[in-house]
């Protein structure tokens, strides 16, 4: 295992300091990746539109070049920017967002090819968790959205990231312990919703 340089820092799970949160930012605009804790679990992302950085997400998750990335959005307006949203869809995630859902939605032309399926889709997530969201935000670009899976084992903490990834992380926003969970996967792309995958998060009022 490679020695890590990795910046740690703590940040308040509820009320995220912004100075903390405002260097994040600083570092995915200068190409960074990072570390950061959703309302499933931890992610590891960067700029969607930055190449370098994204080729750097995959080779640390040893994840193929085709590998689907999804995207996280801070809310439903930025949304309508890379995903196209019928009425339906529109209403569904304005009643479930911010959520523990990933929903895939046909690709606006502003999403960059990777991030696209041979369907033309992409998965997009606005997570309930302060400094996921204060963090997208202030930096008003998506960003990328991959979990902390390693052997498949999820890590659960800042220390167990940092062990696993930080070799390849510019900075890991360590809010203690998450216990690991599954979004609910949901494909808004066709006529109607269909659950992809069942995680955490309510679907009475989605799937009929």
């Amino acid at each position: 295992m490679d020695y890590s340089t990795c910046m740690q820092l703590k940040v308040d799970p509820e009320f995220p300091e912004p100075r903390i949160i405002s260097h994040a930012v600083a570092v995915l605009e200068r190409g960074g990746v990072i570390s950061y804790p959703t309302d499933t679990n931890y992610g590891i992302g960067c700029a969607i539109y930055d190449n370098d950085a994204i080729d750097r997400v995959l080779k640390l998750k040893n994840l193929g070049p085709n590998h689907l990335l999804s995207i996280l959005c801070p809310d439903l307006a930025d949304i309508a920017r890379y995903g196209i949203l019928e009425n339906n869809a529109y209403q569904i995630m304005k009643r479930h967002l911010p959520g523990p859902y990933t929903f895939i939605l046909r690709a606006a032309p502003e999403v960059p090819r990777i991030f696209r399926s041979e369907r033309q889709t992409v998965g997009i997530r606005v997570p309930d968790h302060p400094v996921a969201l204060m963090m997208t935000r202030i930096f008003r670009k998506p960003i990328v959205s991959t979990s902390t899976v390693i052997n498949n084992r999820i890590c659960r903490n800042g220390n167990e990231i940092n062990r696993e990834f930080g070799h390849g992380l510019d900075l890991i926003l360590d809010v203690g312990e998450i216990e690991p969970k599954d979004s609910t996967v949901i494909d808004l792309s066709g006529p109607y919703p269909v659950v992809e995958r069942q995680g955490a998060g309510d679907i009475s009022g989605i799937v009929v």
